[in-house]
């Protein structure tokens, strides 16, 4: 499974950037605390890039993928930059109140590796702190960057257990969870639950 979850974070490489321009407008901020969690992490580098937060750490779990992250880091000569802390969907080892900005891609659709705890997302984030949290392309991606990946990225994500989620379902997980309140749903660029504190 790891292998077909560092492939598909790879391909995305080109989407990032845009990505990162969403989340930042969403974001509103230039400086902050922020942290990219789980198997699918990638956009923090163009985050540090487009000077959106002024710390970065990946939440990396399962076991292992701290292995991928490490090299893409030195990859991207971002050792300085870019830490990695191994965690668990309910992110321990993360305090609570010391996140600014929370973004994790492929939280919605991937039950089978792991069930995304809203109430650890809203434990971490500061006060007025901000999660993206869902999956899709973002809303700047241009069709001839989707294009080239789109059929691979739907294989892989088929291999590695996608399932289709719809906004009843995730409103369903808010109340369960008893936030509907911080939590606003976007559908404009995939499908992505904006959580406020």
């Amino acid at each position: 499974m790891l292998p077909l979850i560092c492939e598909i974070n790879t391909l995305w490489e080109t989407v990032y950037p845009h990505l990162a321009r969403h989340i930042g407008e969403v974001y509103g901020r230039t400086s902050g605390a922020v942290l990219e969690v789980g198997p699918f992490c990638g956009v923090v580098y163009d985050l540090v890039r487009q000077g959106i937060g002024s710390s970065f750490r990946i939440a990396s779990f399962p076991r292992d993928m701290d292995t991928f992250y490490t090299g893409e880091i030195e990859k991207r000569s971002m050792g300085d930059t870019v830490d990695i802390i191994g965690t668990s969907p309910d992110l321990s080892g993360i305090e609570d109140s010391t996140i600014d900005l929370l973004v994790f891609r492929g939280a919605l659709f991937f039950p089978s590796l792991f069930k995304v705890d809203h109430r650890a997302i809203l434990r971490v984030l500061r006060p007025g702190g901000t999660a993206f949290v869902g999956g899709g392309f973002g809303k700047y991606t241009p069709p001839e960057i989707i294009r080239p990946l789109a059929d691979r990225s739907r294989e892989l994500n088929y291999l590695i257990g996608k399932k289709e989620t719809t906004v009843d379902d995730i409103r369903k997980d808010l109340e369960a969870a008893g936030i509907t309140e911080n939590a606003r749903i976007i559908t404009e660029g995939g499908l992505w639950i904006l959580l406020k504190k």
